[in-house]
């Protein structure tokens, strides 16, 4: 599978540049995608965000280099990426539980971190439904809240964001703006630098933007639309790493450079049956033969 492989070589990079300056650009070049969904990607399959990942590696070779080698804490500090012998010995403990100079005694427990290597495992105990669609550019209106790329500080800030807008009692004028497809309140991820995104609570509209409100454009962009049944947010984020953790290696699409949007209807989101979407952005699928490499469902 070329998109796995390619993700590995960003992790290859990634691992082959731990003792110095790594650029989360070229990383995201190598899997051929954006700095901000190659970050959001390697959170789903490795269960750990990318930044913490390459910490721990970090902290697993400089432990190694402490027993075996007579080099200076301040020499690893600076090799590390660290500013600072005290910045490095606090993030050196915090991995191990020890100072970086308690390390070099013999005996001594460290922890290791070893290597992530990307392959496709696909369960299929569950179907996942989806339709492809192209749809051209349209606007979007509504309110927003700037986060960063930390997945499971986003799984608890996006929910909290949705309760402060509905207390502030804005979603009925929101709703009111509402006159393009999709229809439905929207929750738009929007990329940024890699480091950050903008996530909106929005409507599809061509009116002007009432004042406090922001207005963004969605690129055209040919999207996967996936249905969602069951309970928020519990079943969104489920969904969500089933699409990048089994859908996507095994279809052929890779992620295009346009935000993640997320579609909401009336009712219920409590309820077990209560329905919503997810709309993927795909950059152009390679041609393949054989009905073996269809896209799963």
């Amino acid at each position: 599978m070329d998109w796995i492989e390619r993700l590995n070589q960003a992790i290859s990079y990634l691992e082959g540049n731990l003792g110095g300056s790594i650029d989360y650009d070229h990383a995201a070049r190598l899997a051929c995608c954006s700095t901000f969904h190659f970050q959001r990607m390697f959170s789903y399959m490795a269960g750990i965000p990318l930044s913490e990942y390459i910490r721990r590696r970090r902290m697993t070779a400089a432990a190694f280099e402490l027993q075996t080698t007579g080099v200076k804490v301040i020499d690893l500090a600076l090799k590390y990426g660290y500013d600072s012998p005290t910045a490095f010995t606090r993030a050196f403990h915090n991995i191990h539980g020890v100072s970086p100079t308690a390390a070099r005694a013999q005996g001594m427990s460290l922890k290791a971190f070893p290597r992530i290597s990307f392959s496709i495992s696909i369960k299929g105990d569950a179907e996942m439904n989806y339709r492809i669609e192209q749809k051209d550019a349209f606007r979007i209106v509504g309110v927003k809240q700037h986060m960063n790329m930390n997945l499971e500080e986003n799984f608890a800030e996006v929910p909290l964001f949705w309760q402060k807008t509905a207390q502030s009692g804005i979603m009925p004028a929101l709703c009111g703006l509402m006159n393009r497809a999709p229809l439905g309140v929207l929750g738009v991820s929007a990329c940024m630098n890699g480091k950050d995104f903008d996530y909106y609570i929005a409507v599809a509209t061509d009116l002007p933007a009432p004042e406090g409100m922001e207005e963004y454009e969605i690129p055209a962009c040919t999207w996967a639309v996936f249905e969602c049944t069951g309970a928020l947010p519990h079943a969104l984020q489920e969904l969500q790493k089933r699409i990048v953790t089994e859908w996507l290696p095994a279809s052929g699409y890779e992620y295009a450079d346009a935000p993640d949007i997320e579609v909401y209807s009336d009712g219920d989101q409590q309820s077990p049956s209560y329905s919503c979407q997810v709309w993927l952005p795909l950059a152009g699928r390679k041609q393949q033969s054989g009905p073996e490499n269809a896209p799963p469902a």
